[in-house]
């Protein structure tokens, strides 16, 4: 098994991840660019494989009726998004540390994208969210990468 680590800023939150994450999926809903101040890039992993060190750090800002968004009380940090009722925790890209060994596989909302920019990397696009898995609903299979 494959394991990641990562954090925020100033070091007040760090997590390691034991197994497997998902591909990468850059998210640019209103909310996502609204919190990182352009888009969101995030993994996904097992909830039971994801250590938090430094929680008390974390604030939960809920953002809609079914999801949560944790970041950093003391640097400001996007670390996690959590989608209500599921075992599975988004983990932010940009906070991994070192070579992840992801990539990115597909774009959502892009119907909310910013007007400052395109989105040309040739990778599959959705106007609206992911109603199911999202690799699946990108590529069309379920089969995720270590």
């Amino acid at each position: 098994m494959h394991v990641r680590t990562g954090g925020c800023l100033c070091g007040a939150v760090r997590y390691h991840v034991d197994g497997p994450m998902r591909p990468v999926i850059a998210c640019h809903c209103h909310q996502c660019r609204k919190q990182s101040g352009h888009y969101f890039a995030a993994s996904q992993a097992a909830r039971s494989n994801v250590e938090i060190a430094g929680g008390e750090a974390i604030t939960w800002y809920r953002a809609s009726d079914d999801a949560e968004r944790g970041f950093c009380s003391r640097c400001g940090s996007a670390l996690f998004w959590n989608w209500d009722g599921t075992d599975r925790l988004s983990i932010l890209a940009g906070s991994l540390d070192d070579a992840t060994g992801l990539a990115l596989i597909g774009h959502i909302y892009t119907a909310e994208k910013g007007d400052y920019y395109r989105i040309d990397d040739g990778l599959p696009q959705r106007e609206g969210g992911c109603h199911g898995d999202p690799v699946t609903d990108l590529t069309g299979s379920a089969e995720w990468p270590a």
